[in-house]
C-alpha cells in the first residue's frame, strides 16, 4: 500500500481539512485528503490509494468496491447508509461505519419547529404582515397542541427523542416502529400501534425513517386515505418515504389541513413546483440536522473512526455486523 496511508474524503470540497481532525488520523498512522469528483471514472482514480474512505451522498456499489482492493473500510458523515451496497462490502470484507446518534436533537427540534409552524401558521402570517397585512382571522382555526395525538412513524434515536421534547408540550405520543420492541417503546410512554392505526388517530404525523424500498411511499394514497380530516404531516426524514403526487392531491381535497417538509423527492426541486401552490406547507432546505455543536461532534467521530480502521480496530458504530466474521475481512489484512 505504499509508506502513505490515506484517507480520502471523497465529498470534501469545502476547504483544505473539511472540518476533519487531521492530527486524529495522522496520529493512527494516516494522511486526510479531500477531494471531489464530477463522475464515478474520477471518483475511482481518486480513491486508488485510499484505505479508508469518507462519504456522504455518493453512491458506493459492488463495481466501484470490486475495483478497490486497497480499501479497509468506509465512514459514512451521518446516519443513512442507503447509498451504500452493504452486502457486496460485507461479502468483499470492507468495514462500513457511521455516526448513529448525529444530530439526533437537531432533527428533533427542527420536526417540532415545523410543527409549531404548520399549526400556529407561522409562515402565513409572516408573509401576511410583510405585505401590509394585519388581520387576526386570516390564522383561523388554530388548535392547542396540548392533547394532540403526535403520531411517529420510526422510533430510532430521533424518533424517541422527538416524543420526549413533544411530551414536554402536552402531546400524547403513539408510534410505529417494527424494528424496536413495544415494551421499550412503552417504556418511553409511547403507545405502540401497527402502522394503520397510528394513520389512523394521530392528529399529526411525524416521519422518522430511514430510506429504503420498504419506506419508499409509506406516505401514498392509500395511507393517506387513512388519516383522518385535518391531520398535520411532518418529514424530516427522506424525501423518498412521501410520494409527492398523492400528498398534493390530499392538501387540495382539504383532507391534510397542512404540511412541513424539510426534504422533498428531488432535491433541489424543480421550480414550479405543485407543492409551492399551497400556503399551508412549510418548506425547509434540508437543514434539520444542522447545528454548530452536531457538526463539531460529527467531525469528530468520523475522524476517530478512520483512526480506528487505520490502527486495524472494528469502528465503535460497526454498521454491517457480519464483516467481523468474514474470512475476507480486509480490517486484518
Amino acid at each position: 500500500m505504499g509508506t502513505e496511508r490515506t484517507v480520502l474524503y471523497m465529498e470534501g470540497n469545502n476547504g483544505p481539512s473539511c472540518g476533519l481532525d487531521m492530527e486524529i488520523i495522522r496520529h493512527a498512522g494516516g494522511t486526510l485528503r479531500c477531494m471531489d469528483a464530477t463522475n464515478s471514472a474520477e471518483r475511482l482514480r481518486m480513491a486508488k490509494d485510499a484505505e479508508v474512505l469518507i462519504i456522504n451522498q455518493v453512491s458506493v456499489t459492488r463495481e466501484f468496491l470490486t475495483a478497490l482492493p486497497q480499501l479497509r473500510g468506509m465512514v459514512r458523515t451521518g446516519i443513512g447508509v442507503d447509498t451504500i451496497d452493504l452486502e457486496a462490502a460485507s461479502d468483499l470484507g470492507v468495514i462500513v461505519a457511521n455516526v448513529p446518534d448525529f444530530c439526533r436533537d437537531e432533527v428533533a427540534e427542527h420536526a417540532l419547529g415545523l410543527i409549531l409552524a404548520v399549526t400556529r401558521k407561522i409562515t402565513q402570517a409572516d408573509r401576511l404582515v410583510r405585505h401590509g397585512g394585519w388581520n387576526q382571522g386570516v390564522s383561523a382555526p388554530i388548535r392547542r397542541l396540548n392533547g394532540q395525538i403526535l403520531g411517529l412513524i420510526g422510533l430510532g434515536r430521533i424518533g424517541q427523542t422527538v416524543a420526549r421534547k413533544a411530551q414536554g408540550l402536552g402531546l400524547k405520543v403513539i408510534g410505529f416502529d417494527p424494528h424496536v420492541k413495544p415494551a421499550d417503546v412503552e417504556a418511553l410512554g409511547i403507545h405502540s400501534m401497527a402502522l394503520n392505526e397510528v394513520m389512523a388517530q394521530a392528529d399529526i404525523l411525524s416521519l422518522h425513517v430511514p430510506a429504503t424500498e420498504n419506506t419508499r411511499h409509506i406516505i401514498n394514497h392509500q395511507t393517506l386515505g387513512l388519516m383522518k380530516p385535518g391531520t398535520i404531516l411532518i418529514n424530516t426524514a427522506r424525501g423518498s418515504v412521501v410520494d409527492e403526487v398523492a400528498l398534493c392531491a390530499s392538501l387540495a381535497s382539504g383532507r391534510l389541513a397542512g404540511a412541513g417538509l424539510d426534504v422533498l423527492e428531488s432535491e433541489p426541486p424543480r421550480v414550479p413546483n405543485p407543492l409551492f401552490q399551497f400556503e399551508n406547507v412549510v418548506f425547509t432546505c434540508h437543514y434539520a440536522s444542522c447545528s454548530v455543536e452536531a457538526y463539531a461532534r460529527l467531525c469528530r467521530e468520523i475522524s476517530e473512526q478512520a483512526g480506528e480502521i487505520l490502527r486495524g480496530e472494528f469502528p465503535r458504530h460497526l454498521v454491517n455486523q457480519r464483516v467481523k466474521h468474514s474470512a475476507q475481512c480486509r480490517l486484518r489484512n
